[in-house]
């Protein structure tokens, strides 16, 4: 079962171990995918009129003032350990008009400013910060109480903590307390230390991949939330979502100095490391008719999973450029909850994406230039962390996008 936890990958072959164990697993859960139909997705209206602009949408851009670039990899380092909680999306909006990502923005920017007394960018901070501190600086303390009967006055109501908002506010703390004590132990002052020690380390190999390898490895072996892996009915699966995006937003962030002058070793090969599979991603798939969930294994009960989904009728609205009007725009109401997930579905449905995306730059590579037609620039280079760009910023860009259900695994650390 997908709890059961797969020895580490070997040392210098975690990519590796992320594509080959994706492939393997989408294979033997027997989930479709055609090049015929990413070529569809490809030069569809609904691609080609959006990913020139959103092909780098992270949304990772920290609009604050930082004393250093060590102060500003420490509070990036610490969005990417926090960026999960999206099973919480419908009971977080309905609480604080925010998404999963928006909320982990929100609290991170409390922690930042809120830092001057009690400093809970600090290792010390992380493992004593508690959880009031943490659903005040969420915006969501109103939220994290249920009411029940009392158990001896009728017609009285006792409030208590509980629900899912308090289920994720206690999380997000469980993981800022397990985080900082093992820095603590480790003589790390903080969360960016830890990485920057990581990423020096990094600096020492020659090739790309084999320099993210080192930073990845360090990661997912040092930091508990960081180790996105399973076994599947015997089979390894390794995603670490948020460990390959803290490389390639640290890369995105610091790319730009010059190798001789940064203070922050910004490791090459980013633009090639595997995809960062939420549950947005592999959701988006299905929609958009790349992965194929009729054809899978059914001890995995994923068929029926998004009814509907790739419909003619619905596809065909889907790929079509957005109406005028409603490309953008928040939603007024409270999204409406996705299927829940098994912890093993939902890595199958992961490692599904990942290696879709492989495929998807392979086929964008290969097309034929007549097909392409004026694309050809800029579909020739399509990158796998541009394509997952894409598919996350894309999911909140159209109106109808947004209404699309996505899966929910809750009580997950890692998305």
């Amino acid at each position: 079962m997908a709890e059961h936890l797969p020895e580490f990958p070997p040392s210098g072959e975690y990519i590796h171990a992320v594509r080959e164990s994706s492939k393997a697993v989408r294979e033997w859960a027997n989930i479709t995918i055609t090049d015929a139909a990413i070529e569809r997705l490809l030069l569809s209206p609904a691609f080609t009129t959006t990913f020139p602009r959103l092909r780098t949408a992270h949304g990772y851009a920290l609009p604050l003032a930082f004393p250093s670039p060590a102060s500003e990899l420490n509070l990036l380092a610490l969005l990417s350990l926090l960026n999960f909680g999206s099973a919480y999306r419908a009971p977080l909006h309905a609480a604080a008009h925010r998404g999963a990502f928006d909320t982990a923005r929100a609290l991170v920017f409390g922690l930042y400013i809120s830092s001057e007394g009690a400093d809970h960018l600090t290792a010390q901070g992380m493992r004593a910060v508690d959880a009031q501190t943490i659903a005040e600086l969420m915006g969501v303390a109103s939220a994290i109480h249920v009411e029940r009967p009392h158990e001896s006055i009728d017609a009285l109501t006792v409030g208590e903590l509980g629900g899912p908002v308090w289920e994720l506010v206690s999380m997000v703390t469980g993981v800022m307390n397990e985080t900082g004590d093992v820095l603590v132990q480790g003589g790390y002052p903080d969360l960016g230390a830890f990485v920057l020690e990581a990423l020096w380390e990094g600096r020492k190999a020659k090739d790309p991949e084999r320099a993210c390898d080192v930073v990845l490895e360090r990661l997912v072996r040092g930091i508990p939330a960081f180790r996105d892996m399973a076994l599947v009915q015997g089979h390894p699966v390794y995603c670490f979502k948020k460990a390959l995006l803290t490389i390639h937003s640290i890369a995105r962030r610091f790319g730009g100095a010059e190798p001789s002058s940064s203070t922050i070793p910004v490791p090459p090969g980013t633009d090639n490391l595997p995809l960062f599979a939420d549950n947005v991603i592999p959701s988006l798939l299905v929609h958009l008719g790349v992965l194929d969930l009729s054809t899978s294994t059914p001890s995995l009960g994923l068929a029926d999973v998004f009814p509907g989904a790739g419909g003619a009728e619905t596809l065909a609205a889907l790929l079509a450029e957005a109406p005028a009007g409603v490309k953008k725009g928040r939603p007024t109401e409270v999204p409406a909850e996705g299927p829940v997930l098994t912890a093993e579905q939902a890595y199958v449905l992961r490692a599904a994406a990942i290696d879709a995306c492989e495929r998807i730059v392979r086929v964008a590579r290969g097309l034929d230039v007549g097909a392409r037609g004026g694309l050809g620039g800029w579909m020739a280079g399509i990158t796998p962390p541009e394509v997952d760009a894409w598919l996350w910023a894309v999911a909140k860009d159209r109106a109808d996008y947004r209404q699309l259900k996505r899966f929910v695994q809750r009580e997950t650390p890692y998305f």
